[in-house]
């Protein structure tokens, strides 16, 4: 996987690039394409935990070879309830 990190939109001092991409590879992560029939480009959303167990949540984009992060926080309690409530199902 393949991250373009220059001239990121958001501020990487909260969240390191390295966790952002753990979360990326997380093998439960959840990638989401939105409904929203009013944008230009697809963006994703990725909801995944980084090596330390950090919930994180990441708004995307991709062109199939690299990833564009465009925004990146930690998940919000309803977020971290949707990706454990997901993944539960999934076992």
């Amino acid at each position: 996987m393949d991250f373009d990190w220059l001239d990121t939109p958001f501020e990487l001092k909260t969240i390191l690039p390295k966790e952002i991409e753990e979360s990326f590879e997380d093998p439960f992560s959840l990638r989401i394409l939105p409904d929203t029939a009013h944008a230009t480009e697809a963006r994703y959303y990725n909801l995944g935990k980084s090596m330390t167990g950090r919930a994180i949540f990441t708004v995307f984009w991709t062109d199939g070879k690299a990833y564009r992060v465009i925004f990146s926080r930690d998940m919000t309690p309803e977020e971290a309830h949707y990706y454990e409530r997901k993944n539960s199902e999934l076992a």
